[in-house]
């Protein structure tokens, strides 16, 4: 069995393949948001009234690419943005009726790709996998 060591690539590419399957997997459900959206969606559900800063921060994109994301969910009636009441400057975003049906529905599909893509390894290799994942991030949020 070849290895690579270039673990940059690796990542790079995977996270790729990654975005391609779930994309095809919501595209086969005829589930309109993008998996980029489907962040922004979540983080949403969670707390609405998240201003495009706070979004980009959450989801370590720039704020030209959060703008992008933004303004395609608002015109796809998913969200709603409001000026912020002391600093006209600041749009805090909020999910629409239509948009919180639409990320329930992509949720289902997250839930079945995440467990498609446990399927071959040991309970051991998943959290050996995630514990790697994690000391990326916490390597990298150092800097910030």
């Amino acid at each position: 069995m070849l290895t690579d060591d270039r673990l940059i690539y690796l990542v790079f590419t995977a996270q790729q393949k990654l975005r391609t399957y779930l994309k095809n997997a919501l595209d086969m459900e005829e589930i309109r948001v993008t998996p980029a959206q489907t962040g922004i969606l979540f983080l949403l559900k969670r707390r609405e009234g998240q201003s495009m800063t706070e979004l980009s921060q959450l989801l370590s994109i720039d704020n030209s690419t959060i703008t992008g994301l933004i303004d395609r969910l608002e015109k796809s009636g998913f969200v709603s943005r409001k000026v912020s009441p002391t600093d006209r400057r600041i749009f805090h975003i909020y999910l629409t009726t239509q948009g919180m049906k639409e990320i329930n529905r992509a949720k289902t599909v997250i839930r079945r790709v995440n467990e498609e893509i446990k399927t071959g390894f040991s309970e051991q290799e998943i959290e050996s996998f995630k514990k790697v994942l994690n000391s990326f991030f916490e390597k990298f949020n150092e800097g910030k």
